[in-house]
């Protein structure tokens, strides 16, 4: 299953200093997702995913949102780097789940 969308960075509030970037997955993508892999999910509530953002592809895990809002995505530093992008861009992100 494979989700395209567009989003903002954010940086992570508890982590600034560390400036752990995220986006945010819509919504209604979440709600698939949860439906997908109930039982499936690892630690925290994970999912293996492969990500693309720009020309970088790399394999991670996207995590709930507290409160059971949308699940979010790490944009690590190199892929940041390479793109050249910073908090507040708005990018187009692809989200292949590998488990499902």
């Amino acid at each position: 299953m494979v989700f395209v969308f567009d989003a903002e960075l954010w940086l992570w509030d508890a982590r600034r200093a560390e400036t752990w970037t995220f986006v945010s997955l819509p919504a209604e993508a979440s709600q698939e997702i949860r439906e997908l892999t109930a039982g499936l999910r690892r630690g925290f509530g994970s999912v293996r995913v492969r990500a693309t953002v720009g020309g970088s592809t790399w394999a991670t895990s996207i995590f709930p949102g507290g409160g059971g809002g949308a699940f979010v995505l790490p944009i690590k530093r190199a892929v940041r780097k390479a793109e050249a992008f910073d908090v507040g861009d708005i990018e187009t992100v692809t989200v292949e789940l590998i488990d499902v």
